[in-house]
């Protein structure tokens, strides 16, 4: 999903060659997620609460982690944008390894979500055309707003079923993912020769 930038078209910084690192660990630990969400016949409201946290808090720290590969400063507007993203990711996942109960893991896990969404949205709509992932972020934003406004709905239904919302979002996230950070790899193989000539 990922399209390219004409950097002299645009006032965005250019993003790290290394980019598609952290769009496929975010990719892998979603995919990971989603893979126990579907495999895990009866989890407990312990499993639950511990792989949703484990998930939420992997993806904020992989958000943190790659905001300099972005080429955003992280005082910038857009670096602030995806601090707070990661920040909520994280909280949420630590909350999750702590506090256990169906309703916690909605309410918690549907309020990180919705704020890293909303924020990753955000920057999908105001940097359209002019970062090479845009549209990722666009579309990542409306899958994780639709889980976390799902979540909630789920409660009364138990461990299982809100695993299964979860993990249908991270499963759709995750391909998502895996395609961007493929398609970043395959353009930083393809300019690395353009920059050695």
């Amino acid at each position: 999903m990922t399209s390219p930038v004409n950097p002299a078209e645009s006032d965005v910084p250019a993003p790290s060659a290394e980019l598609w690192k952290p769009a496929l660990l975010r990719a892998a630990a979603a995919l990971a997620f989603g893979a126990v969400t579907v495999f895990w016949a009866a989890p407990s409201v312990a499993g639950m609460s511990l792989t949703g946290g484990v998930y939420l808090l992997a993806t904020g720290l992989i958000l943190l982690w790659g905001i300099p590969m972005t080429g955003f400063r992280r005082e910038a507007p857009a670096g602030r944008l995806l601090s707070a993203a990661g920040a909520a990711l994280t909280g949420a996942g630590v909350a999750l390894l702590f506090l256990q109960g169906s309703l916690v893991f909605a309410v918690i896990g549907a309020v990180g979500l919705a704020v890293a969404s909303a924020a990753e949205l955000w920057l999908g709509v105001t940097l359209r055309g002019r970062h090479v992932l845009a549209r990722d972020w666009l579309a990542s934003g409306v899958i994780g707003l639709g889980t976390a406004g799902t979540l909630p709905f789920f409660v009364g239904l138990g461990p299982h079923a809100l695993l299964g919302v979860a993990g249908g979002g991270a499963i759709i996230s995750g391909v998502l993912w895996i395609l961007a950070g493929l398609s970043l790899r395959h353009d930083a193989r393809a300019d690395a020769p353009k920059a050695v000539n």
